[in-house]
């Protein structure tokens, strides 16, 4: 089991890009809040979403390949590994999300980029009153960030079974618990 703490560790210790760790974090965020709704292993879900990115900063045109031996390296547990590796299935890497918290990692990684890119473009730069449907406007907004792919997370909503209204409106409310930490609380 990797606790939260060496999860953070893992991830600092390959990524110092203030982007990425903030990604790291939204996801971790999310994956945590989706772990309480299904009651699920909060500290599990959680670091799986910290280290799912780990190999991305050094290795972009290699990852989840690299993060298998970084974290094989770490002594990271097989499953942990398979988890962390699957978000990257029919993208660069074979491995299919068969877990349910597998399909939810695949669904929302895309997501909270969508979502972190529609509250900088607020005002307030806020997401602490961010509506679904402001997101869904944007996720139709093909040439917003456009460099989410869209496909992903229709096919992760059809994977965990939930329509794509509720899976924005649980992101964010995982991305809101940590909002202060990934600088979404708005500029007030």
């Amino acid at each position: 089991m990797l606790t939260r703490d060496e999860a953070y560790q893992l991830l600092k210790k390959y990524n110092q890009n203030d982007a990425l760790v903030c990604h790291a974090l939204a996801v971790e965020s999310v994956m945590r809040y989706f772990a309480k709704k299904q009651n699920e292993d909060e500290e599990y879900w959680g670091s799986v979403g910290l280290v799912h990115d780990i190999d991305y900063e050094r290795y972009p045109d290699q990852h989840c390949h690299k993060s298998k031996e970084i974290l094989e390296e770490e002594g990271v547990d097989p499953e942990l590994i398979r988890s962390v590796i699957s978000h990257g299935w029919n993208i660069c890497i074979d491995v299919e999300p068969v877990k349910y918290m597998e399909k939810v990692l695949y669904t929302i990684d895309e997501l909270t980029g969508l979502i972190n890119a529609t509250v900088l473009m607020r005002p307030d730069k806020s997401i602490l009153e961010l509506e679904v449907k402001s997101v869904k406007k944007k996720f139709k907004a093909k040439n917003f960030a456009a460099g989410v792919n869209r496909d992903i997370i229709l096919t992760g909503c059809e994977m965990i079974d939930m329509d794509l209204d509720t899976v924005i409106a649980w992101t964010i409310e995982g991305m809101k618990e940590s909002a202060e930490e990934l600088g979404l609380a708005g500029t007030q």
